[in-house]
């Protein structure tokens, strides 16, 4: 059992690494912060005789993807997001449901893994994670319509990505693998999530618009952003999607730019950030992957294809998409934490195949490294850099 001083360790040894690697990236702008969070949080891991307490996915979920998802939906430029809002919609929902859909036919065909197995490891990184790309295509100076499908993307297929997840487990869990009682239950969660999400942000924004005050304003926001997520959870419903419509209901009608509460939720978004990428990087179980380096690779290409699909189909179905755009959505696809704390939940528990989130671990890794990596010479590539990084 890990001591209050062994936690307390833990916390200062992360906050240690993260400014240290903050001030790295400053002298390597080329490279993602948070890309430089996960490879440190891979090294610490691999320290020998280092105990570190184990972060289980429930705390992950619960601690870090509420916060990071409201400030998302606090940040959103509603306006533009409005003019993108069908590529967005549609990669977001049939977009997710392909990439699984797709994930689970070619590991299974190509990779010998069991149909349910497949499925579940598609709905594992179905949601991209393209915080490290957007901001550093801020930087960049990019356009701001590719900023909006890649943030709005992000955000609501988080929620879409968990409920799918949710589905597919419920199935596998349940001993017989359906298609139809995996819809069934996505419809029921998602449904759940969304109205659950709209009474909490209803009541927000009209405790908002009394108090008048920015420490409760701050405070309600979030009760709003937590409250949302564990009365969803509780109700057995998604509590990523209850989050997203609650803060998007907050961002609009809410009235909260001022600079107080702008600037609690941005310091509070670089703090999660910072120590989930850490923790992410930590958890991979890098000595294992050894093993099964040739089949994480084939998984990846597999992961890349099946990102390709929605992102040129839907974005060509959507038109005015520019073809630069495409390619640097298809790009900026990147799976990070949240995938990590779904990956988590599954391992030891019974009747699911442990290949799966030690798969999902790996392509974490790589979609870090390398689509992150690689990043700035794929925006110059594609013509998207309209000032030098600073």
């Amino acid at each position: 059992m890990t001591t209050p001083q062994g936690f307390l360790f833990f916390l200062i040894l992360l906050g240690a690494v993260a400014v240290g690697l903050r001030l790295l990236s400053r002298r390597a702008p080329l490279v993602p912060y948070p890309v430089l969070l996960a490879v440190g949080g891979v090294l610490i891991g691999l320290v020998p005789g280092l105990r570190l307490p184990s972060i289980g996915p429930d705390l992950i979920l619960l601690v870090f993807v509420p916060g990071l998802v409201f400030e998302a939906s606090l940040a959103l430029d509603l306006a533009e997001l409005r003019r993108r809002i069908v590529p967005v919609s549609l990669l977001a929902t049939v977009g997710v449901l392909g990439t699984v859909l797709i994930i689970g036919a070619l590991t299974h065909l190509l990779l010998g893994l069991d149909w349910a197995s497949g499925f579940l490891l598609g709905a594992i990184v179905a949601p991209t994670d393209p915080i490290a790309v957007v901001a550093l295509l801020r930087r960049l100076g990019a356009p701001s319509g590719l900023e909006a499908i890649l943030e709005g993307e992000s955000l609501l297929n988080d929620g879409t990505g968990v409920a799918v997840f949710a589905a597919v487990l419920g199935t596998i869990l349940a001993g017989h693998p359906s298609v139809t009682d995996a819809g069934l239950r996505l419809v029921l969660v998602t449904a759940g999530g969304i109205l659950i999400g709209f009474v909490v942000g209803a009541a927000g924004v009209l405790l908002i618009r009394f108090v008048h005050e920015a420490e409760l304003e701050i405070l309600t926001t979030l009760v709003v952003a937590y409250g949302s997520y564990v009365l969803a959870d509780v109700l057995h419903a998604s509590g990523v999607v209850a989050v997203v419509a609650a803060g998007l209901l907050v961002a609009r009608y809410g009235s909260v730019h001022g600079t107080q509460l702008t600037g609690f939720w941005n310091l509070l978004a670089f703090v999660l950030n910072a120590i989930l990428f850490l923790i992410v990087g930590m958890a991979l179980p890098a000595q294992r992957l050894i093993p099964v380096a040739g089949l994480v690779a084939g998984a990846y290409l597999i992961m890349l294809g099946a990102r390709a699909v929605p992102v040129y189909g839907l974005l060509t179905a959507a038109g005015s998409t520019p073809w630069r755009w495409r390619h640097m959505t298809l790009w900026a696809g990147l799976r990070g934490a949240l995938s990590v704390a779904l990956a988590l939940s599954l391992v030891q528990r019974s009747g699911v195949n442990q290949t799966v989130p030690l798969l999902a671990y790996g392509l974490v890794i790589l979609s870090l490294v390398i689509q992150g990596g690689l990043l700035i010479p794929v925006a110059d590539l594609l013509k998207l850099r309209a000032r030098p990084v600073d």
